[in-house]
């Protein structure tokens, strides 16, 4: 077995990497690693073999032996690290997919962590286009665990290199299919993919995949996003190898890294635009034929439905450019209409119009602004908001620089009302740009602002205050100085209270940092000639030394001047230390001299510098000083030995000056950090005040709707309880009206039975009440019961005639109680037995023998009926005025 080892280990490795033994390829690819990572450089020989044939490391990543891949995704990275841009040129298209497939999924956290990291070695080496198109099939896969280990790759790579350096479009659009996977891993690895790209394009991805989405993930997608908007903007954390050089150029700690770090910082809260990830769509192919003769029509709703369909039209995320000339000067026409409604819709479509297009709505600007900007002049708040939106919308096309000479323009336009609006307009316009105004621009801005600050009305004034205040935000208060200059205490308070609650996107970029720089190559070119004078002054530099010091005063004026114009245009209050410390050794500026010697820490400049007297004395002397001979060698030495303590002087000052630049400007960047901050702080700090505002004044009306549905609950209720009492007290008036009815019936019936004691004359006696015709027989069983149902029925049926007053009721009741008045007479007759107790005979026989008794006393029983009506309609009475009293109405 040690044998075979031997043997095996002498093999070349490509035969190792596809060796049937594991052991075997594992161990080559750990040889590999090794001698990957001794190697001088990415040319070495040690790389060629698997240049030469990248399909060796398919088999690595993909080995079927665990063990073994692991080992073959480690050799992999090391080749990468250690082979440059071409060994991941040659090779990504072999290894990218079994990664994804077996090393991202492998269940050893080492092998996973081996394949992710060669995924963003590949990313580093050269771009990321490439890797993302390698690793998107990968979400199409069968098995839910690749689906769900590529989303998390994808969502490293975005965490480390950012959105603007791997472009995500390819990613976001396949979002909505990992969302609807069945797989809550999936899906969960989906929601982390969309949280990083939140980090990074905020509100901009939604428009890709949000409306795509369930409500119910929107709302848990809200509720992620809500947690990262407290967090700063996201940094890239590693970095392309082209990235890597370009920051490897760069001077580290001078004036033009400061300016790489400034420019950095300001690159980095640069939003990004939503529409840049929608596709354009093409409209001018929508837009109705006859749309500009509907629109030159001369009834206005036809050329408000015209504008209408032009909205709908042009109503899309992002447009394709076209011509859209015609409809341009279609739009700016419409908005000299006389009709609001119809300037309104045109308003609504020049926004749509200059929101799609964007930059390319540029060259329409000057058709549509100008008429806009006219049309301020409406007072109704609808035409004037949306004549405002459509004004943003072109300057959010355009620029500033574009728009401020016609802005300036209309603010000195007589209509207040168009003033006002175009002020409000240039605030907007302050706030929103993303660059500074020239100094020209600031100074025609400042000068009509200040003139606003002169009007009547005070919207205008404050308008004006405000304008100053925006501009002094973006341009700093030392810029804005000069500008104020004039204006009284109260009205730069007032500027000084919009400065500091003004928020602005643009700063005034300092361009100090390439100053120091134009002034540093002169500054070097000076010394070097003359340093080529060095060699001649040499000779006679002993014998100036000890005379040149008595015209040393005179000479820094005469040389101060060249050496003031190397380094006075650097920063105008160091120019005094310069001329100072060049008479300081003369005496002239003693307090100066000591403070610049340990700096020189040369004592001989003060014997190098008077030579320059001489010229200065020469010069003023005339040609006699020419024609002695001392004039030439101190001329020499005056050129030989000035260089020297200027060179040195200047370069120990030039060092200090530069230090202390760089520290102004890292301080002022400082300060301007802390601005930004404070100001961001405070915005944070508004919009959490109005967020609690809003909820408290939603929880309010909450309470208020809680407390009025109480109300309505408990007055439905105690309206329930009352209905209830009232019904439960009418039953009780009803029971005891009907004991009174039947207490009366019985009165009557003992009243009318007096006359006939006997059985029929009782039962004839309540015939009153019932209808004997009807109900002949079976009146000995129950004549209380049916007395009073008859009683009841005919009552109703007489009231019910009596009032409709039909002339046919009387005859109709007359058939309806003939029989109970001949049940009547037949009583009467068989009543008048009193004297003589026969026993009970049957009707008929009492109507046969018995006419003769009825007829005497059909008056008492004519009597007994009409009491009985009597008592019957009173009690009737009665029960309507206690319903009537009630509240209750009759049936």
């Amino acid at each position: 077995m040690a044998e075979q080892e031997e043997d095996f280990s002498s093999l070349p490795l490509p035969d190792r990497f596809q060796h049937k033994v594991w052991k075997v390829r594992k161990a080559g690819y750990e040889d590999a690693a090794k001698q990957f990572e001794v190697t001088p450089d990415e040319y070495d020989p040690a790389f060629r073999p698997f240049l030469q044939d990248p399909g060796l490391w398919k088999g690595a990543v993909a080995d079927s032996n665990v063990a073994a891949q692991q080992e073959g995704i480690a050799a992999l990275c090391a080749f990468l690290k250690f082979g440059g841009k071409e060994g991941c040129t040659r090779t990504r298209s072999h290894t990218i997919t079994p990664l994804a497939e077996k090393g991202l999924a492998s269940t050893r956290a080492a092998t996973k962590a081996s394949a992710l990291e060669a995924i963003l070695l590949y990313v580093e080496l050269d771009v990321a286009a490439p890797v993302i198109e390698e690793l998107l099939p990968a979400l199409s896969n069968k098995q839910p665990k690749v689906i769900a280990a590529t989303l998390a790759a994808l969502a490293a790579i975005f965490h480390n290199y950012g959105c603007k350096t791997v472009d995500p479009k390819p990613v976001l659009k396949t979002l909505p299919k990992a969302f609807g996977h069945a797989d809550k891993n999936v899906r969960a690895e989906a929601t982390n993919l969309a949280v990083e790209f939140y980090r990074w394009l905020r509100e901009a991805m939604k428009p890709m995949f949000w409306g795509e989405l369930k409500p119910t993930q929107q709302t848990d997608m809200d509720a992620q996003f809500e947690k990262i908007k407290a967090e700063p903007a996201p940094k890239q954390e590693r970095f392309l190898r082209s990235q890597q050089a370009a920051m490897a150029r760069a001077p580290p700690p001078g004036a033009g890294g400061a300016a790489d770090e400034e420019g950095d910082l300001e690159e980095e809260p640069v939003e990004i635009d939503p529409l840049e990830f929608a596709e354009p769509q093409d409209v001018l192919s929508k837009v109705a034929s006859d749309f500009h003769d509907l629109l030159a029509s001369s009834k206005w709703k036809e050329r408000k439905e015209a504008l209408e369909a032009l909205f709908v039209v042009l109503n899309v995320p992002k447009i394709k450019d076209g011509d859209f000339g015609e409809i341009a000067r279609g739009l700016g026409k419409s908005m000299k209409d006389a009709n609001v409604a119809v300037v309104t819709q045109a308003a609504q479509c020049i926004e749509v119009l200059a929101k799609g297009l964007r930059k390319s709505f540029g060259k329409y600007r000057s058709i549509v602004s100008g008429p806009i900007m006219e049309r301020l002049k409406e007072k109704k708040a609808t035409v004037s908001d949306a004549l405002g939106a459509a004004l943003d919308a072109v300057f959010l096309a355009t620029s500033l620089t574009d728009m401020l000479e016609e802005m300036l323009e209309f603010l000195k336009h007589k209509n207040p009302q168009v003033k006002e609006g175009t002020m409000k307009f240039l605030i907007r316009c302050l706030k929103t740009t993303r660059e500074a105004p020239a100094k020209p621009e600031v100074a025609s801005i400042a000068e009509s602002a200040k003139k606003l600050l002169a009007e009547s009305s005070e919207g205008l004034r404050s308008g004006g205050a405000e304008v100053l205040g925006t501009l002094m935000k973006i341009m700093g208060e030392r810029a804005m100085g000069p500008h104020l200059e004039g204006l009284d205490e109260i009205r730069k308070t007032k500027i000084k209270e919009y400065f500091e609650h003004a928020e602005v996107k643009a700063k005034d970029k300092p361009k100090p940092p390439p100053a120091p720089v134009q002034r540093a190559a002169p500054a070097a070119a000076a010394p070097k000639k003359v340093v080529t004078k060095k060699p001649a002054p040499k000779k006679a530099a002993p014998a100036p030394s000890p005379y040149a010091q008595e015209p040393l005063a005179p000479q820094p004026t005469a040389r101060s001047a060249p050496v003031s114009k190397l380094g006075g245009p650097k920063v105008g209050g160091l120019k005094a230390p310069l001329k100072r410390t060049l008479p300081g050794p003369g005496g002239a500026a003693p307090t100066a001299s000591p403070a610049r010697r340990p700096l020189s820490q040369a004592p001989p400049p003060m014997e190098e510098e008077p030579p320059a007297p001489p010229r200065l004395g020469l010069a003023g002397r005339g040609l006699a000083g020419r024609s002695l001979a001392k004039a030439a060698p101190v001329m020499a030495p005056a050129q030989s030995i000035s260089p020297s303590p200027d060179s040195g002087l200047t370069a120990v000052e030039r060092a200090e000056l530069e230090e202390l630049r760089l520290d102004k400007d890292r301080l002022l960047r400082q300060a301007d950090d802390m601005r930004q901050e404070r100001s961001r702080l405070n915005s944070e700090v508004q919009e959490l005040k109005n967020q609690n505002a809003q909820l408290i004044e939603d929880h309010t009306r909450d309470v208020l709707s809680i407390k009025a549905k109480e109300t309505q609950l408990v007055r439905a209720r105690s309206d329930c309880e009352a209905a209830e009492a009232m019904c439960g007290q009418l039953r009780r008036e009803m029971e005891r009206l009907k004991r009174a009815l039947t207490s009366a019936e019985r009165i009557n019936g003992s009243s009318t039975g007096l006359s006939s004691p006997s059985r029929e004359s009782a039962s004839e006696e309540g015939g009153i009440y019932r209808d004997t015709g009807m109900y002949g027989g079976g009146q000995d069983s129950r004549p209380g019961f049916n007395n009073r149902a008859r009683m009841s029925y005919t009552s109703t049926l007489s009231e019910e005639k009596e009032n409709s007053g039909d002339p046919l009721a009387r005859d109709y009741s007359r058939s309806k109680l003939s029989p109970e008045l001949r049940n009547g007479r037949n009583s009467a007759a068989s009543g008048s037995g009193r004297a003589s107790p026969a026993p009970y005979p049957s009707s008929r026989n009492s109507r046969d023998t018995g006419t003769d008794h009825g007829r005497v006393d059909s008056g008492q029983g004519v009597e007994s009926w009409k009491r009985a009506a009597e008592v019957t309609s009173a009690l009737k009475a009665k029960i309507e005025q206690m319903k009537a009293r009630q509240g209750i109405s009759r049936p």
